[in-house]
């Protein structure tokens, strides 16, 4: 039996794989990855978070913020971008804007009545 090749996917090479959160898509086939680790402090021996930012390529401009996506090793592409994007993982719940609009807008509230003594 032949093995079929996925066309989207990067070559398979030994390299690292990271998985992190888009935080950033505001460059040009480029996005931003935060990859989030817990590690043991090595004086304290307590659990400490460690973040990370990785800049990745993404041809297609798939991801979105808020998505969590696979990034493996590629060849230095710019000054920073050493990364592509190999996959998204889990997609980013979109919310609507217009009733962000109309949640966030404010009450109109009756004015009370000044205080006695007070100069208003």
């Amino acid at each position: 039996m032949a093995v079929e090749a996925n066309q989207n996917t990067l070559p398979e090479k030994a390299g690292q794989e990271k998985v992190g959160e888009v935080v950033s898509t505001k460059m040009t086939k480029t996005i931003v990855v935060e990859v989030i680790r817990r590690v043991k402090h090595p004086l304290y021996r307590r659990v400490v978070t460690k973040r990370r930012r990785f800049y990745a390529h993404d041809e297609s401009e798939t991801a979105r913020t808020g998505d969590v996506v696979r990034i493996v090793e590629h060849r230095p592409l710019s000054h920073l971008k050493r990364w592509a994007l190999a996959e998204v993982i889990r997609k980013a719940v979109i919310i609507d804007d217009a009733h962000v609009v109309a949640a966030a807008a404010p009450v109109n509230k009756k004015k009370s009545a000044p205080k006695k003594g007070s100069k208003a």
